[in-house]
């Protein structure tokens, strides 16, 4: 679909005017698809700032793409670079994804997790809000911690009652672990910028949106070691059993996999985040939980399907011990803890943005694994 071709319409029935967005962490998984949907899609131009750009290559050579003229790249860091506050004020909205949000590194090491998804993200606070700039900002699901029925008895039949673990914008507690269960700093520095923004609005007037993504997988997601990222370090779950399944070892399963996690799929993930973008006056001032409640599974159902997904896609054999159990202490180090599941209450999203995600688990796990292994084997 030709970004001109037709006239663009938002959900009241108005037509959409072209604006300027300057996306932060563009470079990475998410930024890659909506940088990748605002140029194919729409007639936006975008300011894309990161440190890396390998998964933009596709958008920036050759240089008579047709949008060349409405995308351009800066090399920016924005801890340290002059030229933010700069960028920001020839923008008509910024879009906030730096982050550090790989679990190995929030009780490995705190302090950068607490600076990237805190500290650093101030300063694109305070210039969204001095320069009168509309921000939409990228948080976590993380941000509610452990759910009220994991606190119940195992065997407690409230905990299959939803009111007990359903996970509700502007109604569930954001419950961490202790000071000493550093894996929870993100989860915490997460909810200062929250609130430090909800603050921003409610006294100075920002306009905002904050989203809270639940496990969106998809191409392109994290790094596989040594191949399209460092050789070390420990990605996120689906990455880390790519990685596995790439190079014929077992899947490592964390205390055994018994954690449960719902999981969509990148393209209807960016579908939401479009409409956020080009319904200001439906979305300004809202939290949206983005997520996929059907697509729910423990960490050790997961591995079971993507070792089967894997052998249908690549043709090989599963080994005959395809995952092995792992402490969280060995796998993730001292101070790790974590909630036993995340089940997203969608009713603000669906009202706001009429907006349902579609593809299957099976489906979404496919066109990763697919993808991972044209490109990377």
């Amino acid at each position: 679909m030709s970004s001109s071709s037709s006239t663009r319409l938002d959900l009241d029935g108005n037509s959409i005017k072209p604006i300027t967005i300057c996306i932060i962490g563009a470079g990475g998984f998410i930024g890659s698809h909506l940088c990748e949907k605002l140029m194919l899609q729409t007639p936006h131009k975008v300011i894309a700032l990161d440190v890396y750009k390998n998964k933009l290559k596709h958008l920036l050579e050759p240089e008579t793409l047709p949008w060349n003229n409405r995308f351009e790249f800066h090399r920016l860091n924005v801890k340290n670079d002059s030229r933010l506050e700069g960028l920001i004020k020839t923008a008509d909205l910024v879009i906030n994804l730096a982050a550090i949000c790989t679990p190995a590194d929030y009780n490995t090491r705190p302090l950068d997790t607490i600076y990237s998804n805190f500290i650093d993200a101030i300063p694109v606070v305070k210039y969204c809000s001095e320069n009168n700039k509309r921000l939409v900002h990228f948080s976590t699901c993380e941000v509610y911690g452990k759910t009220i029925g994991s606190f119940l008895p195992k065997d407690s039949p409230l905990r299959q009652d939803p009111a007990y673990y359903m996970l509700k914008e502007d109604e569930s507690p954001c419950i961490f672990g202790p000071i000493e269960k550093q894996r929870w700093s993100y989860a915490c520095a997460k909810q200062l910028i929250e609130r430090l923004i909800y603050g921003e609005g409610d006294e100075n007037g920002l306009e905002f949106t904050i989203v809270r993504p639940f496990n969106w997988i998809g191409p392109r997601m994290d790094f596989i070691p040594s191949v399209d990222g460092p050789s070390e370090g420990v990605p996120r779950v689906l990455a880390c059993f790519s990685n596995n399944l790439l190079r014929g070892e077992p899947l490592k399963l964390v205390d055994g996999g018994e954690s449960q996690r719902t999981y969509l799929y990148i393209k209807d993930a960016i579908e939401a985040v479009l409409l956020m973008i080009e319904n200001p006056a439906r979305a300004n001032g809202k939290i949206f939980n983005v997520g996929n409640p059907n697509n729910e599974v423990t960490v050790r159902e997961l591995a079971e399907m993507m070792i089967k997904v894997y052998s249908k896609v690549s043709g090989d054999q599963p080994l005959e011990t395809p995952t092995v159990d792992v402490s969280s202490k060995e796998f993730y180090g001292e101070g790790y803890d974590d909630s036993d599941k995340r089940i997203p209450d969608m009713t603000i999203i669906n009202k706001q943005l009429g907006w349902n995600p579609k593809t299957s688990l099976e489906d979404l796990l496919e066109s990763t694994l697919t993808y991972q292994h044209k490109d990377i084997c």
